[in-house]
């Protein structure tokens, strides 16, 4: 079993992804653990992803935060969030890579989850993961809400990209460089997409992660792939016609990314109270684990009566 994949079976072409890790986005914390906007209880709703999180994978290489963590950046909010996410990270015996976002103060931010001088530098990082590079990069712009990236952290970036890493690196950030069929989300795009893509073609750069939409999307920039997490606190309601969508209580989620030699994938996971049906099981995978392919295909794969 490859270190990080949560499960010891392999019953296809692939061998089990060398990593897995848990992309959350948008937890929106606030002081008091008072409600977004009056509606939103963004404290249950991360719990509850919490938990999810916990079942769903036991050992996770890493757990990715990309962005908007508080939203009004008040100290005390990150302080909040620190206290939920610190307990489930231990458990799992695993590191959190925060992420800053266009609601989050870079000086609160860096005090109160980094414990770094409080000041308005950019909050990156770089994080080995057995061979496996993260890299987070800070798109926030103090004051406002669209996004950006200088010349210092394109030019910080291109320094650490011209070293690659053995199973190559993926980056983190909040502002996907991605269009969205939202207008509105134009608006707050991220800006320097050109410089930013100068510098990831030809590198060892194999995904970017981001947040910032609240609905989870899924494109190409610079021919590395990109993918958007849903938010935890709400989402957007996308049935609606473009011009009329906004948020809703409903269809949070966070994504699992399994990394394998020759390919990653994205799965979201909603978190949801829905029960599901109990025809598989551990002693179900151990019986199909004891047969040989051709016996799994006859169990399994075969339809009744052909």
């Amino acid at each position: 079993m490859s270190a990080g994949t949560g499960s010891p079976y392999v019953f296809g072409r692939h061998e089990p992804a060398s990593h897995v890790l848990v992309h959350v986005s948008d937890p929106h914390f606030l002081a008091g653990g008072i409600r977004l906007g009056g509606r939103y209880d963004v404290e249950s709703n991360f719990a509850r992803t919490l938990e999810a999180i916990r079942a769903v994978h036991p050992h996770p290489a890493a757990i990715v935060v990309t962005g908007d963590l508080a939203d009004l950046g008040e100290p005390e909010a990150y302080r909040r969030l620190r206290a939920a996410v610190e307990p489930v990270a231990d458990q799992l015996d695993t590191p959190v890579v925060w992420v800053a976002g266009n609601h989050d103060e870079r000086p609160a931010l860096r005090a109160e989850l980094l414990g770094l001088e409080p000041t308005e530098d950019p909050v990156t990082g770089i994080w080995d993961l057995d061979g496996l590079r993260v890299i987070a990069l800070d798109t926030s712009v103090p004051g406002w809400h669209h996004g950006d990236l200088d010349e210092g952290q394109l030019s910080w970036l291109a320094d650490v990209l011209a070293e690659p890493a053995p199973l190559g690196t993926m980056l983190a950030m909040h502002h996907p460089p991605l269009p969205s069929h939202l207008p509105l989300f134009d608006i707050l795009e991220l800006r320097h997409q050109d410089e930013l893509a100068d510098v990831i073609r030809g590198s060892d750069v194999r995904g970017i992660l981001a947040g910032h939409l609240h609905y989870s999307s899924h494109g190409t920039f610079a021919g590395v792939p990109v993918s958007v997490a849903s938010a935890t606190c709400y989402t957007m309601n996308v049935a609606r016609p473009a011009a009329e969508v906004n948020g809703m209580d409903a269809a949070q989620a966070f994504q699992l990314v399994h990394v394998y030699a020759d390919t990653i994938t994205h799965t979201v996971v909603p978190v949801t109270g829905a029960e599901t049906g109990d025809y598989f099981s551990a002693d179900w995978l151990e019986r199909m684990a004891e047969l040989s392919p051709e016996g799994r295909l006859e169990a399994f794969s075969r339809k009744p009566g052909r």
